[in-house]
């Protein structure tokens, strides 16, 4: 009987689940058929694998070609399977030895003439593949993708000739280097650093506060006044990524069609999506899922800028993956989920003509402008700082000198430590007990903390991030326990809230 079973990978999201491609040859009328639920791309593997192997010098099997993608259920899209299914028909037909299939794992597009093409997020596929210890064989333009994954076990072909003269134990394939090591990254270049932003100390302040607890950070001012600056120095406080880290993030990207230089893979991600974009390209999705700017700035940052001007159904779709760090894609064809543990900046104008001192403005339509977001995600800001124009004769005086960005990150890695290290996580993770368990507050402060709460009308969600960005504040000046001073610090961190109640009706 003229069968064969090749083994290759599906994309599911972030995951790469096993499918096994069988290919049946029997007797009557020369027919194609490829069954398993294959999207249209899957279904004209045919006509490339025909063409494939017959410009590869191979025999196309005149007989009834019958091709499952085992399970029937899982939806098959993409290039990917073209190279398994042309592998099996080979095996099948006894073009090459089937034996030597069972402890390998393909993977790839082929072209006309018979070369194998590179295949869009592979990174999942690799790391499944290690997680089997099975021999992956993957187009040579994916070799960046194995040897960021740094699997041994990896070997690369370009065209089917090469692969069937390995098989047959003829020649031998590339695979990564033995010898592959790590470089330290290089020191970046302090082209954005912290010092060349005059004035605005309490925003300075502020961004290393955000930068050591990883709390969401929201910048109120007039236009000019240094927001966007001072958020695009936050990478530079930020500690690079672990491998774990740093593989989890490279395997978003590799689904999403995006690949990351290895002069990149421990930078943390910063992403600043347009004031025009879609809840869709924000959170996730489409017919084939993939994941939104939320996911692909993962474990990094999310920039949004003038984020008045975002539609408010746009920003509420954050408010969930915000306190949950995933979001949920349900579609027909699938349920997806996507990692989304990142830390949101923000930065807007206080009204509508730019600045809450312009007369043009009334405070029924700086309400309404502000009424763009929502109570519930202004409440999920932990520090919400007010960034004012600078003093009269600041920009032609001689400036004291700053603190550069190296020393700002030095207190922050010290911080991040002390935090790791007492809780597992960083204090804009640390849950209600663990913030009773952990956190260093007395009674009497934490009585202070829901009096200043109730009088400011604040919500409970409001008072544990007052809490969480106190601990983090105390942490900066090494105290093992949260004091008063910290507390009332915190406490002025709320430029939204003022800004709200200075607007509220005496009547």
């Amino acid at each position: 009987m003229a069968i064969a079973c090749v083994t290759t990978r599906a994309s599911l999201g972030v995951e790469a689940p096993e499918v096994t491609v069988e290919v049946h040859l029997s007797n009557g009328l020369p027919a194609f058929n490829l069954v398993g639920l294959p999207e249209t791309s899957v279904k004209e593997a045919k006509e490339r694998v025909r063409s494939a192997l017959i410009n590869a010098g191979f025999e196309f099997p005149q007989r009834r070609i019958t091709v499952n993608l085992a399970p029937a259920d899982l939806p098959k899209q993409g290039g990917r399977y073209d190279l398994p299914i042309a592998m099996g028909i080979l095996a099948a037909s006894k073009q090459i030895p089937d034996i030597n299939l069972k402890e390998h794992e393909f993977v790839g597009e082929l072209a006309l003439s018979g070369e194998i093409r590179p295949c869009q997020g592979l990174l999942p596929v690799i790391v499944a593949a290690r997680k089997q210890n099975k021999t992956l064989v993957m187009p040579l333009g994916n070799r960046t993708d194995a040897e960021l994954v740094g699997y041994q076990h990896s070997i690369f072909a370009s065209h089917l000739q090469g692969l069937s003269a390995y098989l047959h134990g003829q020649q031998s394939l590339p695979s990564i280097n033995q010898g592959l090591e790590w470089l330290a990254p290089e020191a970046e270049t302090q082209d954005k650093c912290l010092s060349d932003v005059i004035g605005q100390y309490q925003a300075k302040r502020a961004l290393e506060i955000a930068a050591a607890g990883n709390h969401n950070l929201l910048f109120l001012g007039p236009p000019g006044t240094g927001k966007t600056m001072l958020a695009s120095r936050m990478m530079q406080l930020l500690p690079p990524l672990s491998y774990d880290e740093a593989l989890e993030v490279a395997a978003i990207h590799s689904v999403a069609g995006h690949s990351i230089p290895v002069s990149q893979f421990y930078q943390r991600p910063f992403r600043s999506p347009h004031h025009t974009s879609s809840s869709i390209s924000l959170v996730g999705g489409g017919g084939q899922p993939k994941p939104g700017e939320i996911s692909l700035a993962h474990r990094g940052v999310l920039f949004l800028d003038e984020v008045a001007e975002f539609p408010r159904k746009v920003l509420d779709c954050l408010r969930e993956p915000m306190e949950t760090g995933e979001v949920v894609i349900s579609r027909a064809a699938a349920k997806l989920t996507f990692a989304s543990r990142f830390q949101l900046i923000a930065a807007m104008n206080p009204s509508p003509c730019g600045d809450t001192a312009n007369a043009r403005a009334t405070p029924d339509q700086i309400q309404r402008y502000l009424s763009r977001l929502s109570g519930p995600f202004i409440d999920r800001f932990d520090l919400t700082i007010d960034v004012p124009r600078l003093a009269d004769g600041t920009l032609t005086q001689t400036q004291p000198t700053s603190e550069t960005s190296t020393m700002v990150a030095k207190r922050v890695h010290s911080a991040r430590e002390r935090q790791l290290s007492r809780a597992g996580v960083l204090n804009a993770e640390l849950t209600g007990k663990q913030l009773s368990q952990t956190g260093g507050f007395s009674q009497s402060d934490l009585e202070f903390l829901e009096q200043s709460v109730n009088k400011l009308d604040l919500s409970v969600r409001s008072y544990h991030r007052l809490q969480r960005v106190a601990r983090t504040i105390a942490d900066l000046a090494e105290s093992p326990n949260v004091e008063r001073s910290h507390i009332a610090q915190a406490l002025g961190y709320r430029a939204m809230d003022r800004l709200l109640s200075s607007l509220k009706s005496p009547y």
